[in-house]
């Protein structure tokens, strides 16, 4: 009788012990799994100047993830250039208007620079289009002028994704939206249990 009680008190701990490991392994591979798909570099530079425009921190995580993945060399098939991959017109143009000194668009792979100029873009985007994220990041993937004229076309202030004329734009608005939704989740995690950085 004492036998078949140790012997099932001893399965029981051996099924614990299993147990346990399975959940330690499983939360090893969700911080891997969320390390790699949802990287978080660049914080210091992202801190200061979602700071310095006053936008939320995983506004600029999701753009950047959005528009590189976090490749600082990255270069679209239009040109686009760097981690919130600016195109050449935009980058001189924002330059000019941000009065930087000495800018030259062959660094605009420089993460400082990229996002400097992508965060500034992005905030001035916001404003232009009154406030709409949504729009603001459809003008951020289309170009602005783009958009203003599908404003105009529509002839209404509803800018809803579902009136986006450019399934890639609605695609690009969405995923920016969903990235934003982990990166908030990631970053309040990270501020309790430091496990990203």
């Amino acid at each position: 009788m004492t036998y078949s009680i140790d012997l099932r008190k001893r399965r029981k701990q051996v099924v614990l012990w299993f147990l346990l490991i399975v959940i330690a392994l499983g939360g090893i591979f969700s911080i891997y799994a969320t390390r790699r798909f949802f990287p978080m570099k660049y914080c210091d530079i992202i801190e200061r100047y979602a700071t310095k425009y006053d936008l939320p921190r995983e506004l600029i995580y999701a753009i950047i993830r959005a528009e590189s993945s976090f490749n600082r060399y990255a270069v679209s098939h239009a040109g686009a250039s760097g981690l919130m991959q600016i195109m050449e017109p935009t980058g001189v143009w924002a330059a000019e208007q941000m009065r930087l000194v000495d800018f030259d668009y062959e660094r605009i792979f420089e993460p400082e620079l990229n996002i400097h100029i992508g965060t500034w873009y992005i905030n001035r985007l916001i404003i232009q289009f009154g406030g709409n994220l949504d729009t603001a990041l459809a003008a951020y993937n289309a170009g602005s002028g783009n958009v203003s004229s599908w404003l105009n076309e529509q002839g209404s202030i509803d800018h809803s994704l579902e009136h986006i004329p450019f399934g890639e734009t609605r695609n690009y608005v969405r995923r920016v939206n969903l990235y934003q939704n982990v990166y908030r989740i990631l970053l309040r995690i990270n501020s309790t249990f430091g496990v990203f950085t």
